[in-house]
């Protein structure tokens, strides 16, 4: 039997919602270590977000996002509202959403998991550990694109 491999044509397209620019920096950094190509948009709120995925306003030549990964505590429109969005629009359904979050709380890992995200992490402390995101997201996205290491 023949290993099934996808061959990535262009980098794979993260959009990052997240309002706190200095987590979004480290995030982007850590995910600059994959061995996948990826490129990188960063929106600062929830209502940017659906404008961004509904290609709104200024991002009406915006590339569809192969992955999202989305805070839950955002200006003007929240994670959970912008969850609710990309999961009952057919269009964004098959988009992977990871949950990336400070909160620990129990009850929101559950929420995310009813809300049928793809993965829920709490955000590490320090830098050192952003290296949990980068192999979530690379698991994620290789089971996606069906590629092999």
């Amino acid at each position: 039997m023949i290993a099934k491999t996808r061959v990535l044509l262009r980098p794979i397209q993260i959009l990052i919602v997240e309002d706190n620019a200095t987590d979004a920096y480290f995030i982007k950094e850590a995910l600059k270590h994959s061995w996948l190509p990826m490129s990188f948009v960063v929106v600062e709120d929830g209502s940017k977000a659906l404008d961004y995925l509904h290609r709104r306003a200024d991002f009406a030549d915006s590339l569809r996002p192969d992955l999202i990964l989305l805070d839950l505590n955002l200006p003007k429109k929240d994670g959970w509202e912008v969850l609710r969005e990309i999961r009952r629009n057919p269009a964004f359904t098959p988009i992977p959403v990871v949950i990336l979050t400070g909160s620990k709380n129990d009850a929101d890992a559950k929420r995310a998991r009813d809300g049928r995200v793809d993965l829920y992490i709490v955000k590490p402390l320090d830098t050192a550990h952003f290296s949990v995101i980068v192999k979530s997201v690379e698991r994620i996205l290789m089971e996606k694109f069906e590629v092999k290491e």
